[in-house]
């Protein structure tokens, strides 16, 4: 009777020449390495969501035409203020909004000189209004109520609100998110790609040797088990490799995370390694557990990859 199984050494249909060790560690390193950006990107982008959209969720701008002009007679010894000062007066005693504060004109020269080019200390040749930065009390303050007081003490008055841009903001990270996660999928084809080539490639290398066995009654899953311990070797070894790659460029993003996030303390941190830290602190662990995940994630792809591949082709065979 026929033993199954294939006897003797574990490299006895000669893998280890079939299936180079440098191609395919190579680039399911450089695969690991891209996916490790891709994930690092989407909690970047997180990151800077969630900071932004704190504060321009109750984000107010008011701007008031001619803001020197006397205010409309509305409000008890409103004639003796200035329309902006009217204004700043009514948005803190209406009770829906705080940190009301006018912007000085050295503030307005320096946001309007990108378009005006002006230089410092020169005049304008338009008359600038008068803009007032608030926070809401509330995330969605009622705008148009709002602006309908505003207008009665200083005429076209205009408020704008962060809602809109928060939400651009929010399709804008939905949209990066989407892409890094688009991305990962696209490496994990890419990668089980390469190494459904490999494998045919050393099937067709050994295929005398592979049908020998298969006729003296070696089981395809025999066989197919031993093209898939290679391949776990290999893409295990290259999804190290990247992880360890990308570290560098995951501890820069992650300090550039960790200077929004106020838990990380890192806009206190004084040195390299003060830094280096806080950037540990903002980071989730299973960023600093990514060489073990894509060490695990390379070999399980490169282990179902080889399976499919060499029982398709066993089957073909028969």
């Amino acid at each position: 009777m026929v033993k199954r199984g294939i006897p003797g050494s574990a490299d006895r249909i000669g893998l280890r020449g079939a299936m180079s060790d440098r191609l395919l560690p190579f680039v399911v390193a450089t695969m690991s390495f891209l996916a490790a950006l891709a994930l690092t990107g989407n909690f970047a982008a997180g990151q800077l969501a969630v900071h932004w959209l704190g504060g321009a969720r109750k984000l107010l701008i008011v701007e008031v035409p001619d803001p020197g002009a006397p205010a409309v007679e509305t409000l008890p010894g409103a004639l003796k203020i200035s329309r902006i000062a009217a204004v700043k007066r009514l948005l803190e005693s209406s009770g829906k909004v705080i940190d009301a504060r006018i912007l000085s004109d050295v503030e307005l020269a320096h946001m309007v000189k990108p378009w005006l080019g002006s230089d410092e200390g020169a005049t304008f040749p338009i008359a600038l209004p008068g803009v007032i930065v608030a926070h809401s009390v509330s995330p969605a303050p009622t705008i148009a109520a709002l602006k309908k007081q505003l207008s009665a003490i200083a005429p076209k008055t205009w408020v704008e609100s962060g809602q809109r841009w928060s939400r651009r903001l929010v399709a804008l990270t939905t949209s990066l998110r989407a892409c890094a996660f688009a991305v990962l999928i696209l490496v994990a084809l890419v990668a089980a790609s390469v190494v459904i080539v490999t494998v045919r490639a050393g099937l067709a290398q050994r295929r005398e040797a592979i049908e020998i066995i298969h006729g003296l009654g070696a089981q395809d899953a025999d066989i197919a088990h031993q093209f898939a311990g290679r391949a776990m070797h290999l893409t295990a070894l290259g999804g190290l490799y990247g992880a360890l790659a990308s570290l560098p460029a995951l501890l820069w993003l992650g300090s550039l995370a960790a200077g929004f996030s106020e838990s990380a303390g890192f806009a206190h941190a004084d040195g390299a390694l003060s830094r280096l830290r806080a950037s540990f602190d903002v980071l989730p662990a299973v960023f600093l557990a990514g060489p073990l995940i894509f060490t695990v994630a390379a070999a399980l792809i490169g282990w179902a990859a080889t399976q499919v591949t060499v029982h398709g082709w066993l089957r073909r065979l028969s």
